[in-house]
């Protein structure tokens, strides 16, 4: 058996690992990456969920479907006859495979850039020594086994779905994710359950290719966690689209049938309902992957959940070991794993690595997309601060009618005394891209008065935000 040692070895290679490994070797440290990820053909995959199974594969497979409901829909609408439209969804998953690929051979080719150690294997702790510890590499079959070692350890090993009790995924009827993203063929039914990020997207990939979607939610409310205005605003977009959601419901048995799945529920008056569907897909949760990391061997302390107990800077009850991403507290988003894992590597470097997780950004990239930072209103109101609202809808925005996407609007919510800006949330075209402003007025501290005073380019969707933040003062020009 080799040994090799390093300064810092970094457990798993999505988001926040394969950041944290190339930000300590730009600091100079001898740095080793593990990640068990493999592609179709038994080759190195990293990237994790992010790349192989989440962000990535989601967003191509959004984009696609947009681009065939545009073509059967709306193309018209700018003088283009295109006849026919069919889909190939062969062609569409090879393209979104090729997305995938190219971002994992990305990673590879900055590890290399960085002189970061890639160990294609499942990472596991061995044991503690003096000084450091001993970290094995299982590569699989045949492979000759290899242990490492290194004074500082980062696991950043992630997170897998959350099943229903008692049904399992078979990623064939009952799909995770993952099953989501492969899917063959377009179903001619296709239930969700959960109405969140993921059980959204995937509902609306779906959905504009032909499907009949519904989506099961037991909360009595949609998107709890986002403003109730904006949510609203999405709702009535996605009923108008023909997704079908019901909320308050109670899921009770889930049957297999010859083809597809059966499934029981009580709705929110309590009434029994049957729905039965050629898929099911369950994105109810996640749950972070600490099974196979032997953290039993040295004593690294799990909560309830399983998650990495760790303090506000990701350091664990263990000296050198630290955590990031989905395997520890906190929103379990990818660009929040990064900055953990950039945070981490300069720490371990003596320096003073900083999240603010007041101004991390969330996304759900349906159509409208949904984004926002900061408090909402009614986490406002409940915490009684004073604060002021302004609105902009993009029906009087100059670029999305010109778009042909009016759909939404900008709120911006700002303390009632200083106007510092307190939350921004959008329900729109482009909302992804358009929250950057507001996280970097919210990270500096920026007044309404501020964003309202700064010249931005017209005709574009950011003068939606412009304007809210006019609003706020009531002194909107364009509404």
């Amino acid at each position: 058996m080799t040994q090799q040692t390093f300064d810092v070895i970094v457990i798993g290679a999505g988001p926040g690992g394969y950041v944290a490994a190339i930000r300590a070797a730009q600091l100079g440290f001898k740095v080793a990456c593990i990640d068990e990820w493999r592609n179709a053909e038994g080759g190195p995959a990293p990237g994790g969920t992010c790349t192989n199974i989440g962000c990535i594969p989601s967003k191509a497979l959004l984009q696609s479907s947009e681009h065939f409901e545009h073509a059967r829909l709306h193309f018209g609408e700018h003088g283009i006859s295109t006849g026919a439209v069919k889909i190939d969804v062969g062609q569409m998953l090879g393209r979104k495979n090729t997305v995938v690929k190219q971002n994992n051979d990305g990673i590879l080719y900055l590890f290399k850039k960085n002189k970061v150690a890639f160990f294609h294997g499942r990472g596991s702790f061995v044991r503690a020594f003096e000084g450091g510890y001993e970290i094995a590499v299982a590569a699989g079959v045949g492979a000759d086994p290899q242990t490492l070692a290194a004074k500082q350890v980062i696991v950043a090993t992630g997170s897998s779905a959350r099943a229903l009790p008692g049904v399992p995924f078979d990623e064939v009827n009952v799909l995770s994710n993952d099953g989501g993203l492969r899917l063959g063929a377009v179903p001619k039914r296709l239930a969700v359950i959960g109405s969140g990020v993921i059980g959204l997207e995937l509902g609306s990939v779906w959905r504009r290719l032909g499907a009949d979607v519904t989506v099961l939610e037991g909360l009595p409310v949609f998107l709890g966690a986002v403003d109730e205005q904006i949510a609203r605003e999405a709702k009535k977009a996605f009923d108008k689209q023909g997704l079908k959601i019901e909320l308050g419901v109670q899921v009770g048995e889930i049957k297999a049938l010859k083809k597809g799945v059966s499934i029981a529920y009580s709705n929110a008056k309590g009434e029994p309902q049957t729905l039965e569907a050629d898929k099911l897909i369950v994105s109810i949760g996640r749950v972070p992957n600490t099974t196979g990391l032997n953290a039993q061997a040295v004593g690294l302390q799990l909560d309830e959940r399983g998650a990495i107990v760790v303090d506000a800077d990701c350091r664990s009850n263990l000296p050198g070991v630290w955590a990031v991403g989905d395997v520890v507290r906190g929103p379990m988003l990818a660009h929040k794993a990064e900055e953990e894992g950039v945070a981490v590597a300069e720490r371990i470097a003596g320096q003073h690595g900083h999240v603010n997780f007041d101004t991390i950004p969330w996304v759900i990239y349906t159509s409208p997309e949904i984004a926002w930072v900061g408090r909402t209103e009614q986490q406002l109101k409940a915490e009684g601060v004073a604060y002021r609202v302004g609105t902009f809808p993009f029906l009087a925005n100059g670029r999305a009618r010109a778009l042909g996407d009016t759909t939404g609007m900008v709120k911006m919510l700002a303390d009632a005394a200083t106007d510092q800006i307190l939350g921004v949330h959008i329900v729109g075209p482009m909302a992804s891209e358009l929250i950057a402003e507001a996280v970097l007025a919210m990270e500096f501290k920026a007044s309404a008065e501020d964003i309202a005073r700064i010249c931005h380019a017209h005709p574009s969707l950011s003068e939606a935000t412009k304007e809210a933040a006019l609003a706020v003062d009531k002194r909107a020009l364009n509404f």
